[in-house]
Parts: C-alpha cells; structure tokens; sequence
C-alpha cells in the first residue's frame, strides 16, 4: 500500500463526513469502501480510521441536531446500552473473520438496508393532531412552520436493532447508523430526521468502544487516521447544516441508493 497524500485524506473525509452526517450514518458507510477499494488500505485499517471518523463526524453534527430539536434523547439513551454492548462484541469478533468474510458482511448489510429503505420511502412517521400523546419515547418534530407528533413503535425491534448495529459498527467501522436508521425510520414509527439525528448522537459512543479494541490490535495508523478525522469535522458541520433543505422522502432514496450500489460493490470484492 502507498502512503495516500494527506490532502486527498482531508479531502475523503471532508466529502464523507458531509454525506454521512447528512444522512445519519456516520460517513464510515462511504470511507471503508474508498479506502479499502480506492486507496488499497488494508480493510481492518480502513475499518479503524472509519470508527475514529465517525467520533469526529457525530461530534460534529450533533451539536447541530440538538440545536434544532432534532435528537430524540429519551431514546438514544435508552437503545445506547444495547449498541455499546454489541460494539464492543463486533470489535473482538473482527479479530476471527478473513478480509474476504468482512467483505461480504459488509456488502450484504448494506444491501439489506438499502432494499428496506427502498421499500418504504413513501411512508410518513408524522401524525398532525398536537393533541396525540406522544408517549414516553416519542416527541415532536418541526418541519417547515408546522408541528408534528410522532410515536414510537416496536420498542423490542428498536433494542434488537440496536444490538445489531453496534456489532456490525465494531466489525465494519459504520458507527451503526446502516441498521438503525432504517429500522427506526420503517418499522419504528420514527421520522427520518430525527432518525438520523438521533442515530449521529448515538454512534460516537458505539465508535469510541469499538476504536479502542482497534487501538489495541495495532489496526489504528495515526496520520491516516488525523487526516481523515481533521476532513471530517468541518465536512459533517455542514452536513448536518443541509439536512433540513433535503425533502424527508428524497433522504430516504438517497439513502437507499448509496447503500445499495456501495453494498453490491463490496460484495463483488469478496469474491
């Protein structure tokens, strides 16, 4: 593997951290396949710097989704237990899967969300009547000048999800947004922005316990790591800043594309 300039590494996490705060899912869904496929970095390493992106990219872009109301916190904080704990299982399981299994485990979870994402891209989480109880997980959400409220569904499903991304964010350096934005946003009765914006608040937290088994196998290499981080946070500051410009059912298909063709890409790799 050849040494990539810096510059184009500020650059690939700049453009990474933009789309992927914009959509939710932390830009990791962007950089390993860059990285591992573009550059020919090592899969475990570019799963590493991904997981120190993603701390900079939620960092980031949080601070903007909680400004504007965004993160739903009740519910980060209760799914956080399950996608930490699973984060820390899918860091030491990486240890027992070849290049080519991760490979295939990344492109098939990607396509997965993709397909769901597809699916249910028309639907709306937004109920109009201000007089529903939003329940003790649910909110209310601002788009445009209306108000609207939203419910949360299927708590068990949420946790279970949870569970998953936070496995699959410690095996594939993805912070875990892939699995739970779409699950929240299709199954859970969460609307997509703040299914995005909750998922961001949420994966520096998986990616921190997942980047420290990393750290210790010796998978972090500093510079690259740096660079890409430095590109990252002023890309996912303007990333979360352009998300309330995108139309709710324009992110989702954007979304889905993304995933698929990024998760039939890394598929074919494994081959």
């Amino acid at each position: 593997m050849s040494d990539p300039s810096p510059w184009l590494l500020i650059g690939l996490g700049g453009a990474t951290g933009l789309v992927g705060a914009l959509l939710g899912l932390g830009g990791g869904v962007f950089l390993v396949p860059l990285l591992a496929l573009g550059l020919g970095v090592p899969i475990r390493v570019a799963i590493a710097a991904s997981l120190i992106s993603v701390i900079a990219t939620a960092s980031a872009s949080s601070t903007v989704n909680l400004k504007r109301g965004l993160v739903n916190m009740r519910l980060g904080m209760v799914l956080e237990v399950a996608t930490t704990l699973g984060g820390l299982g899918g860091g030491v399981a990486a240890a027992l899967l070849t290049q080519g299994q991760l490979f295939l485990l990344f492109g098939i979870t990607l396509a997965a969300m993709g397909a769901v994402m597809a699916r249910r891209s028309g639907g709306r989480n937004v109920i109009p009547d201000l007089g529903v109880d939003p329940g003790r997980l649910g909110g209310r959400l601002l788009e445009g000048d209306t108000i609207f409220v939203y419910r949360v569904k299927r708590l068990p499903l949420a946790l279970l999800a949870s569970l998953a991304a936070g496995a699959i964010s410690g095996l594939l350096g993805l912070g875990g947004g892939i699995v739970k934005v779409p699950v929240l946003n299709a199954f859970c009765g969460v609307p997509i922005r703040v299914a995005a914006a909750t998922s961001a608040f949420m994966i520096g937290v998986t990616a921190s316990a997942s980047a420290f088994v990393y750290l210790g196998r010796g998978d972090v290499l500093a510079p690259l790591s740096a660079a890409i981080a430095v590109g990252a946070l002023p890309g996912s500051l303007l990333g979360a800043g352009l998300s309330h410009r995108v139309q709710a059912r324009s992110l989702k298909l954007i979304m889905a594309t993304v995933l698929l063709v990024m998760g039939a890409q890394m598929a074919l790799e494994a081959r």
